[in-house]
């Protein structure tokens, strides 16, 4: 299936007559007597000759990619970099989609909007990298007159993930596997954990085309290439839930981060730590749930704080169900130990609002802390055991 869209507004001299049709691109004129040939516009020759140096190929895209959402896509990043450069409007002209092969021809409305399109190569488009690339009728010493045939350097790519001159996405000899991933991971969770080294340039979660369901692994790139042997040597072998997972380069095999990278493997290990029990499977739901790390002791002493975080985590709670009790033990005056102190205790009337409240609050930052959200042995609640 093949399609072609051509964006109103961008074609100069063209007026639709109709609501939702497009006239010719190129109509005839009001006094050509009938039976004469055509004439083009000059402009309309301008663009037809320099049409193999305005559009740039795009692949790896997604099964709901159309038309308008790659148009839509592509001007909005372009504007975002600083990539325009024929004044207002969209930089996308056209769009023509292969929906067999997944590709499309991006139409830019300059021949230096096109080029600065290559910078693009692997950003992320509808939640999986796509390459950038010029068609296969580009002229090269052809295109040299007619406009620039490379990216300006003056490009904020950083604006949308990306980095000046890298390889693109998520191709190149920093690109990781990431494998061993429980398949109840989501995207969302494996970013956060991997983010604990720093943001993310590409990441693709391989998924099955027919369920959508994690296959179990995944590919990524960092923005700061250097924290690559960091990631893997860090991540390499740890348990989650049921799996051990595997990481490193996906070109080769696992290399040591150096002596002066050490700092940031200590930090992005404790970070690691605390991913590894947000992602745990939190066991058999209750009516209870837990919420740990959630508040600092030091806030529970004074009276009127103390009041104030009560109310605020009942609202918090109430918005996922029924909250029949909100239990936060207090640190005793005189300094003895309290079972339970920095722990916030949610009873819902059913399981249905504590299991919503789980996944809600479970990751979660109150006050810069990050969250752990368990389910809590209704037994133990009930007389009153917070030390679990």
């Amino acid at each position: 299936m093949k399609v072609f869209l051509i964006i109103r507004g961008q074609i100069p001299g063209t007026s639709p007559t109709l609501p939702g049709v497009f006239p010719s691109i190129f109509p005839l004129a009001t006094t050509q007597p009938f039976g004469a040939l055509p004439v083009m516009p000059v402009q309309a020759m301008t663009q037809q000759a320099t049409r193999h140096a305005r559009r740039v190929y795009v692949g790896g895209l997604s099964p709901t990619a159309n038309e308008q959402s790659v148009a839509i896509f592509f001007s909005q990043v372009m504007a975002a970099i600083g990539g325009n450069t024929a004044g207002p409007g969209d930089a996308v002209v056209n769009v023509y989609i292969n929906h067999e092969k997944k590709f499309a021809f991006v139409e830019m409305r300059s021949v230096e909007e096109a080029s600065n399109a290559m910078a693009l190569d692997g950003i992320i488009f509808e939640g999986a990298p796509v390459k950038v690339r010029r068609p296969s009728d580009y002229n090269p010493s052809l295109a040299a007159t007619l406009g620039p045939s490379q990216p300006s350097p003056n490009l904020n790519l950083a604006a949308v993930g990306l980095t000046q001159g890298s390889s693109g996405g998520l191709e190149g000899p920093d690109r990781i596997f990431v494998g061993g991933l429980p398949y109840y991971f989501t995207e969302a969770q494996i970013r956060e954990l991997l983010e604990s080294f720093g943001p993310l340039r590409g990441f693709d979660l391989v998924k099955d085309r027919e369920t959508g369901n994690s296959k179990g692994y995944a590919f990524c790139v960092y923005q700061d290439l250097s924290v690559t042997d960091i990631a893997c040597a860090a991540l390499n072998g740890i348990k989650m839930g049921d799996k051990t997972l595997t990481i490193r380069r996906a070109n080769q095999g696992a290399t040591q981060p150096k002596p002066e990278q050490e700092s940031v493997l200590q930090h992005a290990q404790q970070q690691i730590a605390l991913q590894r029990l947000i992602l745990q499977p939190q066991g058999v739901p209750t009516k209870v749930v837990c919420l740990t790390q959630a508040l600092n002791v030091d806030d529970l002493r004074d009276d009127e704080e103390y009041e104030d975080i009560v109310e605020d985590m009942r609202q918090e709670g109430g918005k996922y169900g029924e909250l029949v009790n909100v239990v936060i033990p207090r640190p005793n005056p005189n300094g003895e130990p309290s079972p339970g102190v920095g722990k916030v205790f949610l009873e819902y009337s059913d399981v249905e609002g504590s299991k919503k409240a789980q996944v809600a609050m479970n990751g979660r930052k109150f006050g810069g802390n990050q969250v752990i959200a368990v389910y809590y042995p209704e037994n133990k609640f009930a007389e009153r055991e917070y030390d679990g």
